[in-house]
């Protein structure tokens, strides 16, 4: 694949020859550099053409078996005039992109946040915002707007469609629009509903003959740019069967004067960003964004005229999922099962603070994945989901990934995602989510990558065996000729079964340290917790389990996982992925990316100072999947 730089200086071309050349350049330097490649990265994705800024990259598969794909884009950033919609094709699942056409022409209105619906015929829609009036203003609060004046008009106007019958190749040159409904958060914005805000990241999709596309509804704009929303559907009996689309029918759901909302009582003011999936016995599945730390969801059992009282999202476990306000989006796949994107950390928009914006819209690197199975309720079937896998990242962790797809293509998974600027396809893992939908019946001890495995034959404390060698994280390029530092991706796992008798602090149950500090220790806290520091002689990063998860005279088992590509360390406590819990916004957390290795002394200490018992301690040369993890206690508990 393609080193990063050689992407960014040729990108902004379009075409199929100058994306070819990406990965003919890629292929032939990467082995140069010697870095061993994570699929993760998201550097290593195949870049999907644009001009500057680029979102929401959606794709269908066309009749004749090429990938048709849209993007919202333009030559500002986002929400600039000049912004507008494109189309291109791949017949290579993604390698290549051909076709290019413009939806939106970049010197009309604004053109924006595009979505695809294909019918059965094959023939293929794209519905838009399109501010067909060229309003260039619209009244807003004060502050924070100047004036209480909005000049970033992309998410108001008309709602609207076009249509191809070639498979994409060309677009009907007439403009569709779709009547909405008003809904009392229309009727309450600054025109009372004659100007509508509202936008569209939700994919459509079609159940019984019938059409479906989300919207989202905005009550204004403000602090956090939207101050208030709540989500609807628009829904079309005949739109997949009419000659005519212009004829088409439309009705705004859900019935009544509000849409999908934050749960009652706890919920802020916004809901946004609607996914929907449609479950074997025709239930739909919504969830969305909230600025409450946590996603909601709902279920409608009547194809969207009513929906339950919204609920924030929880794992199968019962723990609540977290996420800030950030697309999370939820796929069915072929086999049944599901797939959620989201960014696992409690993220929110806290008001009054310095940088506003900022805090509603941060941390959406990494980006996590969990697999979704269906179960039966009383009202319907469900689904249940599983603790979290990473599924992409950049290594910059200011860089925001968002706006995915997912796309099987002949027994393959991909995803699309952008982070603005650039917008790439990626294979997927098969493995990991194959993981991940069989986490809930998963009892197995993974025996790949161990490096060392020790039992407690019931000697007294402390004891000492040999410190298995641990793979470097960071190091100098001798390939080139300034001889720079080069990241790579290892990792490594302790896997350690203990029992405490106190919870006091400075009970070290594991110490790699040299006298100079340098090595891996994993020690108790003041906070009752679990800490692992590393330390290479020249810097040192620790990162600690959730609180309240140790327990006093009980056998724990924990995972620590300590992930090279990322840069991120993670903790599996008896089971339990750590997401921070109610004490701390992330559970994982990063460590020094220019930290050169954990190892320390060719001894491993166990319970230097400790009071209570060890049972069993592996170490892994790689960083095992939180589902392995999942898999390794579950081992440990059957054999007790």
């Amino acid at each position: 694949m393609r080193p990063f730089i050689t992407v960014n200086i040729i990108r902004r071309k379009t075409g199929l020859y100058l994306t070819i050349l990406v990965a003919v350049l890629g292929n032939f330097i990467t082995p140069i550099y010697g870095q061993k490649q994570d699929s993760r990265s998201i550097k290593y994705g195949v870049i999907i053409p644009d001009e500057t800024y680029s979102d929401q990259p959606y794709i269908v598969k066309t009749n004749d078996g090429a990938w048709l794909c849209v993007l919202t884009t333009g030559t500002g950033q986002e929400g600039a005039s000049g912004q507008h919609i494109i189309s291109e094709r791949s017949l290579d699942q993604g390698k290549t992109w051909i076709d290019k056409r413009e939806v939106e022409p970049g010197n009309g209105p604004e053109a924006s946040y595009a979505v695809l619906l294909k019918a059965p015929s094959g023939r293929i829609f794209v519905f838009y915002n399109h501010n067909t009036d060229n309003i260039r203003a619209v009244k807003g609060d004060n502050p924070p707007y100047k004036d209480g004046v909005v000049k970033r008009v992309d998410s108001q106007g008309y709602f609207v469609f076009k249509y191809s019958d070639d498979n994409g190749k060309s677009w009907s040159t007439k403009r569709t629009t779709i009547p909405i409904r008003n809904f009392k958060i229309d009727l309450e914005n600054p025109y009372q509903g004659k100007i509508q805000y509202f936008w569209n990241v939700g994919k459509a999709f079609s159940y019984n003959g019938s059409a479906y596309v989300p919207i989202h509804k905005v009550g204004g704009f403000g602090e956090g740019f939207f101050t208030s929303s709540e989500g609807a559907l628009v829904e079309s009996v005949d739109l997949l069967t009419v000659k005519d689309p212009d004829k088409a029918t439309w009705t705004t759901l859900p019935d009544g004067d509000a849409g999908l909302r934050t749960p009652f009582k706890e919920g802020g003011p916004i809901a946004e960003e609607q996914s929907v999936s449609i479950l074997s016995d025709g239930s739909f599945f919504c969830v969305y964004r909230t600025i409450d730390g946590h996603p909601a969801y709902t279920f409608s059992r009547d194809r969207g005229h009513t929906w339950d009282p919204p609920q924030y999202m929880r794992y199968a476990n019962g723990r609540l999922i977290k996420h800030p306000r950030a697309a999370n989006f939820a796929w069915k796949c072929e086999n049944g099962k599901f797939l959620y994107w989201f960014h696992n950390h409690g993220g929110r928009f806290i008001r009054q603070s310095p940088n506003r914006r900022s805090m509603a819209y941060e941390d959406r690197n990494p980006v996590w994945v969990s697999g979704g199975v269906e179960a039966d309720s009383p009202k319907g079937k469900i689904i249940r989901w599983s603790q979290p896998e990473i599924l992409l990242y950049d290594d910059d962790p200011l860089i925001r990934i968002s706006y995915p797809d997912l796309v099987e293509d002949k027994g393959a998974y991909y995803i699309t995602e952008t982070q603005k600027d650039i917008a790439r396809v990626h294979q997927l893992d098969e493995t990991l989510l194959t993981q991940l939908w069989r986490q809930f019946d998963w009892a197995e001890k993974t025996q790949v990558g161990i490096l060392s495995y020790w039992s407690n034959k019931g000697g007294s404390f402390p004891q000492s065996i040999p410190a298995p060698v641990l793979p470097d994280f960071y190091k100098r390029d001798n390939t080139r000729l300034e001889q720079p530092g080069i990241s790579i991706p290892n990792g490594f796992t302790i896997d350690i079964a203990f029992t405490l008798k106190k919870l006091t602090e400075g009970q070290v149950l594991i110490d790699t340290r040299t006298p100079d500090g340098k090595g891996w220790y994993l020690r108790t806290t003041d906070k009752k917790t679990l800490e692992i520091g590393l330390n290479d002689g020249r810097m040192q990063s620790v990162w600690s389990c959730d609180e309240g998860l140790l327990r006093i005279n009980q056998k724990q088992y924990v995972s620590i996982i300590v992930d090279g590509g990322p840069k991120i360390i993670s903790f599996v406590v008896d089971g339990v992925f750590n997401d921070g819990g109610d004490t701390r916004q992330f559970g994982w957390g990063r460590f020094n990316p220019q930290l050169r290795s954990a190892a320390g002394g060719p001894d491993l200490q166990i319970g230097t100072n400790l009071n209570g018992s060890i049972q069993q301690i592996t170490v892994y040369g790689r960083a095992i999947k939180i589902s392995e993890a999942i898999g390794n206690y579950s081992s440990f508990i059957k054999a007790q």
